[in-house]
């Protein structure tokens, strides 16, 4: 690992004075992702700045069917608000899923959200839940946040303030983990409003996070998991690697998919 400079930001404005600091400095939250990739020396930020103690972007709040999410909130706090296992009960169920017990209290929802790894779980229930993505200068919709494998709309020097949504009428979540990493190698999450239906994978898809347009059209008519026996996953648009080939994955998405909206309902 190679020597770094370290720095607390006290608020979200002196973490974006202190990223000017140093030659290539790096916002850091729970650390789950950026700390072992330099441990493995396969990065090397002059400087990172430490988000996890920035008051404005920690807490839990719902007000009028909107919930707000701190992105310096711990998956574990997540999984055991009151205030989510009411608005939201599938999204608590998954912040218990991730890792171990040192990952969800020190993973951030933040962290997890930007750094968009492709077997990452809160992505999947951003797209779903139809979320906005609050930063320290504008509002992305979760649809437009991901835009592939390990990569966001966020700018350079932009900060995940916190993530909002409205309180779906009904969702689940579903994943296969990984044995060791705890990863999804499929997850799907399903979300249904006023508005309709969404269906966010995770896990399998070639190019990260997507919606599933063909189970999106089929739980609108009727959100039960029958309605998805005829729908398909194309292996085209699958990861294949040592885990699982695509066609194990395309399989796979249909496998949970039926089992969130069995958690669902």
């Amino acid at each position: 690992m190679y020597a770094t400079n370290y720095h607390r930001a006290s608020s979200v404005a002196d973490a974006v004075r202190l990223k000017g600091t140093g030659e290539e400095t790096k916002y850091v939250s729970g650390g789950m992702t950026l700390i072992p990739t330099m441990k493995q020396r396969l990065a090397a930020p002059s400087d990172l700045v430490d988000l996890r103690h920035v008051a404005e972007m920690k807490g839990i709040t719902v007000s009028g069917g909107t919930v707000r999410i701190g992105a310096a909130t711990t998956h574990a706090e997540v999984a055991s608000s009151a205030e989510i296992k009411a608005a939201c009960p599938a999204l608590s169920h998954l912040a218990s899923l991730i890792g171990d017990p040192h990952v969800r209290h020190m993973g951030t929802v933040g962290g997890s959200v930007a750094n968009n790894d492709p077997a990452a779980d809160y992505p999947s229930a951003m797209l779903a839940l139809g979320a906005m993505i609050v930063t320290d200068r504008r509002r992305i919709a979760a649809d437009d946040f991901f835009t592939g494998l390990f990569e966001t709309a966020l700018n350079e020097d932009e900060i995940i303030v916190a993530v909002e949504f409205a309180a779906p009428e009904k969702a689940g979540y579903s994943k296969f983990p990984n044995p060791a990493s705890r990863y999804a190698m499929t997850g799907v999450f399903v979300a249904k409003s006023a508005s309709g239906v969404r269906v966010g994978v995770t896990g399998a898809g070639s190019d990260g996070v997507f919606r599933h347009s063909g189970m999106e059209q089929a739980l609108a008519g009727n959100f039960s998991p029958d309605a998805l026996s005829g729908v398909t996953t194309d292996p085209a648009d699958m990861l294949s690697d040592l885990h699982g080939s695509a066609e194990y994955r395309a399989n796979l998405v249909n496998v949970m998919a039926r089992r969130a909206v069995a958690a669902a309902t």
